[in-house]
């Protein structure tokens, strides 16, 4: 099991340096996300000692449940899922550095009351939902400028980006065109020249269209299956949040 994962790492970065050779990226500006939700922890663990640092879970329960076999093995820890406010208190004891999945204005708010409570701040990605489907999370690509305005005014919250999950298709231009939608959203947010709002965040792509996001610009690519190996069901039962 430890040399199929370690392999399929190996596998994965290759995809990556390739991809950004072909667009005259630097593989540096990419970095790999593993995405870990229904992975045992053990299984995680081996791609942590073998020089992993950045994972990210979809449930807080299932964060909860692999935080104290994981803590031991240094790694930065970010969310990835939809977050329910009642949710927040046990997320932060989990040692999250980064919401990805931040979408609405209640949430930033119950968020800032609660960390301003504990003196700390955290990171946030914006998720925006750019691909109109009903079943996924994420604010209204019309609706991402307001929102980060607004949140740009709660302190605790430091906002570094953009995330979107994409169409779940095998036709690449149809995907092309979520992350290219997030692209440009990011580049009007930095025209705009917000206050406290940071962009350098593109969060996008996972295991079948990691080389089409980091085409269309994504820093963040969110992979699981390409190294962990197939899920009892396909990712769009996963990231199908509303329905789970």
């Amino acid at each position: 099991m430890s040399e199929e994962i370690l392999k399929n790492i190996a596998v994965v970065q290759e995809r990556i340096h390739n991809a950004c050779k072909e667009n005259g990226r630097n593989p540096n500006e990419v970095k790999l996300l593993l995405a870990t939700k229904t992975v045992p922890a053990e299984r995680v663990k081996i791609a942590l000692q073998a020089g992993q640092t950045l994972i990210a879970e979809n449930k807080v329960q299932e964060l909860k449940e692999k935080y104290e076999v994981l803590k031991e093995v240094g790694h930065t820890n970010h969310f990835i899922g939809h977050l329910q406010t009642n949710k927040i208190k046990d997320l932060l004891k989990c040692n999250v550095s980064c919401i990805q999945s931040l979408d609405r204005l209640q949430l930033a708010e119950k968020l800032h009351s609660l960390l301003q409570l504990e003196n700390r701040t955290i990171e946030v990605l914006i998720q925006v939902n750019t691909s109109h489907e009903e079943s996924k999370f994420g604010v209204h690509p019309n609706s991402v400028i307001e929102l980060v305005q607004q949140i740009a005014s709660l302190k605790t919250l430091r906002i570094k980006g953009l995330m979107t999950i994409g169409l779940f298709s095998a036709e690449t231009e149809e995907v092309r065109q979520c992350f290219r939608l997030l692209k440009d959203i990011q580049q009007e947010i930095i025209a705009l020249k917000i206050p406290d709002v940071e962009m350098q965040e593109l969060s996008m792509g996972m295991s079948g269209d990691l080389e089409t996001a980091i085409t269309e610009g994504a820093t963040i690519i969110r992979v699981g299956t390409a190294i962990f190996g197939q899920r009892m069901y396909s990712d769009s039962y996963y990231w199908n949040e509303r329905t789970s």
